[in-house]
């Protein structure tokens, strides 16, 4: 019985799980946007069913299907990472440059494939001010994991669904206040061009742009295997000025200890046609 104490004392601790991976595989895709052009480095780190808003979701082989020319340089570098405990689904956001002139941020989405490789499943962000952003090579800030797992990929699903649809009936008559009854007390909502949130202020700030009362429908998303981490999109109607809007959201739930929580929302307006 001592020797099998000893041999398990010896065993070496199972190694925790961080955004290493989903950062690495961010800043090779980054890379690849300057070596490639961003059409050929979009293609090569997509996953099969990733999608774009083109300004309607759309399969990111079939927007980048036709040939382009490589294009002035798009620079991005992630800030802010985040990874599901079984280390199988993630995200980054960080802000952006093309031709030279920092612009705003960008959001992705990223599922480990079956060789152990990562491609991203969503790619897009938010018009975010990037000024004061600390420059490329710097650290990158780590969500908190999740304290429960859900067990499965199709039970996670489930349950983000219900909290979905929670959301969205409360987002019909007072949109604030229904995101502020989901949001991760870490957790950062984007859309506006005002800087990403540092805090709770800031987040409740970010809220006050969007329209008091928002329409949602869900379209799809995916979770982890454990079950502990998902992300869903789907579209957002609402009213401003008078005139009808429409857009789609984009978001990162984790559960956490009091369930379901928002760590990650954006709303992305479909542009007005002059």
């Amino acid at each position: 019985m001592a020797g099998l104490f000893a041999a398990v004392a010896a065993a070496p601790a199972r190694a925790a799980v961080d955004p290493a991976p989903v950062v690495a595989a961010e800043r090779a895709f980054a890379a690849d946007g300057l070596a490639l052009g961003i059409r050929d480095s979009f293609l090569k780190h997509s996953a099969p069913e990733a999608i774009v808003l083109q300004p309607e979701p759309m399969l990111a082989k079939a927007a980048f299907a036709a040939a382009q020319p490589k294009g002035p340089p798009l620079v991005w570098w992630p800030l802010w990472a985040g990874i599901a405990r079984s280390g199988d689904l993630g995200f980054t956001t960080g802000p952006y440059s093309y031709d030279g002139k920092l612009t705003a941020y960008y959001f992705t989405v990223w599922a480990r494939q079956p060789d152990g490789g990562w491609k991203w499943l969503f790619d897009g962000g938010p018009p975010s001010d990037p000024t004061g952003a600390a420059p490329q090579g710097s650290p990158v800030a780590y969500a908190r994991l999740s304290a429960r797992k859900a067990g499965s990929p199709a039970k996670a699903m489930a349950e983000v669904s219900r909290a979905e649809a929670a959301l969205a009936a409360a987002a019909k008559t007072d949109a604030k206040a229904a995101y502020l009854a989901v949001a991760a007390d870490d957790g950062r909502i984007v859309g506006s061009k005002a800087p990403p949130p540092g805090d709770r202020a800031a987040l409740e700030a970010e809220l006050a742009t969007r329209p008091a009362a928002i329409a949602f429908s869900p379209l799809g998303g995916s979770a982890s295997s454990a079950g502990d981490l998902a992300w869903t999109y789907g579209s957002a109607r609402w009213t401003r000025d008078g005139q009808d809007r429409r857009g789609h959201y984009v978001r990162v739930w984790r559960n956490d200890v009091g369930g379901w929580r928002l760590l990650f929302d954006e709303l992305l307006p479909t542009p007005v046609k002059s």
